[in-house]
């Protein structure tokens, strides 16, 4: 693992980004007087809600709420994790990504040399195995082969499926000139070596997929078995550039689609090519293993609905329960997993030919939702019929319920095994006890995004709204404005107001950007985004008056709050004679405004 990348480049490179180049390279923007607008690539829509500020180097969309700055966009736009994100815009101004030193993670310039390396000659194997199709003596059984699964040549080449020869030796001979590569194709598994020093290929007499990661680098192979003994597949095993619990085969072909509404899990890499040869290039595979957690955060990354697709016998509904216990800890509101088991003997391959696409999709689209096959396994093995029933199905299912890190999700899971357990009215009791407590009922979000711009802001909202958008006032106000006078008066939002002002002192040349980058990673983050959509209608050249007029508010709440607590405490005790200056004065200055 790398070092962490230092705040101060992360600022730079944000300086140096124009965030509408970013955004107009993958989505076509408009002017719209001092902004640009366009239909959001994060939803569906006719009418452009999706507006960017160059002067802020801000996104945000009206419709789905979605904002950020340039990384976010990557981020979200490109699938991209934030390392990612970061890496991409360096690579567009020709920058290094340095890594703070004094950490047993740096990596150091030998590692990366290794890496850039390693899928160098892992790219050149691909094309090696795609070439023996038509220049080894027994590539035209791979031909005949893959017609007989009625792949068409062109989905072949789009897929750069490719052959390993029978040979023992054909991929050590033609790349093992030194002893330097030799160690690297060992070490990739291309190669093995047995006890007695013999080197061979790993991978002899196979259909060859090449497996991309996020980032479209080739970082192990599937080979298929065409006939004869062995495993069906054989995976390229852990290397230092291949772990198969966190790559899926096709997910990088998938993400390049925009405004992917579906990703399709399955179990093999032919059913992967099969479907997208039938118009369907939504599917992706697990790489001989169950798919993991880190699977499912990826996907959830990249998509709102996730369908899990496995064979109708009891070993494809075991796969899909994994599935589901790896997926409840990272299940977020939003995500729709649905699973679609398939008739005995069928697999995807083989039922999109027989239905074809049309029918196909259909199936995909009625898969069934989560909480319906998380119940039907359970009550499978827990009869409800007696209390002792309800009782082993409440301990089977709350422990994996209370991982959901959606409140929406948890509720509505929460709320199915009430109805299970003749526990409904209590659940509904509770429920309407804590929305009483939170002080009625939650608006819808539809609601909620139409009243936010709607909503009068506080004091303190204002000022952290005006920071965001202007850091510069801090350091321009700095003499009249000082948040730490606040310090002990119990106002919501006062840490908050504190942090982004201290920030904006000391970075007085910050944009928007820069800001909200640095609290990226704060609990409070999304609120700074949300905050900074809403109206405010202050004009730039008014912005210090304001700033300056709603601090003076602030410190009016937090002295009328002082007299509130020192004149209580006299009613029950004598004041200290510091305590009676301290009010004396206090009251003068009430007076006086």
């Amino acid at each position: 693992m790398a070092g962490k990348i230092p705040r101060e480049f992360i600022d730079d490179l944000l300086a140096r980004t124009d965030i509408v180049e970013i955004v107009d390279n993958r989505v076509r923007l408009k002017k719209a007087g001092k902004n640009y607008s366009a239909c959001c690539p994060f939803h569906d829509e006719k009418t452009p809600s999706f507006t960017v500020s160059q002067d802020k180097q801000f996104y945000h969309c009206f419709g789905c709420g979605e904002h950020g700055n340039a990384i976010s966009f990557l981020m979200e736009y490109d699938r991209l994790d934030f390392v990612e994100a970061i890496e991409e815009l360096a690579r567009i101004h020709g920058l290094d990504v340095p890594r703070e030193q004094g950490s047993s993670r740096v990596v150091s310039d030998h590692t990366k040399q290794q890496n850039e390396s390693d899928f160098q000659l892992m790219e050149k194997v691909t094309r090696f195995f795609q070439h023996q199709f038509k220049h080894h003596s027994q590539g035209n059984k791979a031909v005949e082969y893959l017609k007989q699964r009625g792949l068409s040549g062109e989905i072949v080449k789009q897929w750069e499926i490719g052959y390993a020869p029978p040979d023992w030796d054909a991929v050590l001979s033609t790349f093992g000139n030194d002893n330097s590569v030799r160690k690297q194709l060992i070490d990739l598994k291309l190669v093995n070596q047995n006890d007695n020093g013999k080197q061979y290929d790993f991978f002899r007499d196979r259909i060859m997929f090449p497996i991309r990661d996020k980032r479209g680098r080739v970082c192990g192979f599937g080979g298929r078995l065409m006939d004869g003994n062995g495993p069906k597949y054989l995976n390229s095993p852990e290397t230092r550039i291949f772990h198969k619990g966190y790559e899926l085969f096709g997910y990088f072909q998938t993400r390049q689609q925009r405004n992917l509404q579906r990703i399709m899990v399955v179990e093999g890499y032919m059913d992967v090519v099969a479907l997208s040869q039938f118009g369907i290039p939504y599917a992706t595979a697990a790489l001989g293993t169950a798919t993991t957690q880190d699977h499912m955060t990826m996907l959830m990354r990249g998509t709102q609905e996730i369908v899990c697709c496995y064979d109708g016998d009891r070993a494809g509904r075991d796969a899909a329960w994994r599935a589901v216990e790896n997926a409840l800890p990272v299940l977020k509101d939003g995500i729709q997993l649905k699973f679609l088991f398939l008739p005995d003997g069928e697999d995807p391959d083989t039922m999109v030919r027989q239905i074809g696409k049309e029918a196909f999709e259909q199936l995909v689209a009625d898969a069934a939702p989560l909480s319906h096959f998380f119940f039907d396994t359970l009550l499978k093995q827990h009869s409800v019929g007696t209390p002792e029933g309800k009782i082993a199905l409440k301990s089977a299912a709350q422990p994996l319920i209370d991982q959901v890190i959606g409140e929406q999700q948890k509720s509505m899971l929460s709320e199915e095994l009430s109805k299970h357990v003749g526990e409904y009215d209590r659940f509904k009791l509770d429920r309407d006890i804590r929305s009483a407590n939170a002080g009625g009922r939650t608006a819808p979000p539809s609601q909620r995004n139409n009243n936010i711009n709607k909503t009068r802001l506080s004091p303190i909202s204002v000022m952290i709204r005006l920071l965001l958008e202007h850091p510069s006032l801090a350091t321009q106000c700095e003499e009249t404005v000082q948040p730490d006078f606040l310090e002990g008066s119990g106002i919501a939002g006062l840490q908050v107001l504190q942090d982004v002002f201290t920030f904006c002192i000391a970075n007085s040349q910050a944009n928007t950007a820069q800001v909200l980058e640095n609290f990226r990673d704060y609990p409070y983050s999304s609120n700074l985004g949300r905050l900074l959509i809403q109206e405010h209608f202050i004009d730039e050249a008014d912005a210090p008056r304001v700033f300056r007029d709603c601090f003076a508010r602030l410190l009016d709440l937090h002295f009328d709050s002082r007299i509130d607590q020192l004149l209580s405490k006299s009613r029950i005790q004598s004041l200290t004679s510091d305590e009676k200056q301290e009010l004396t004065l206090l009251m003068k200055e009430r007076q006086g405004r």
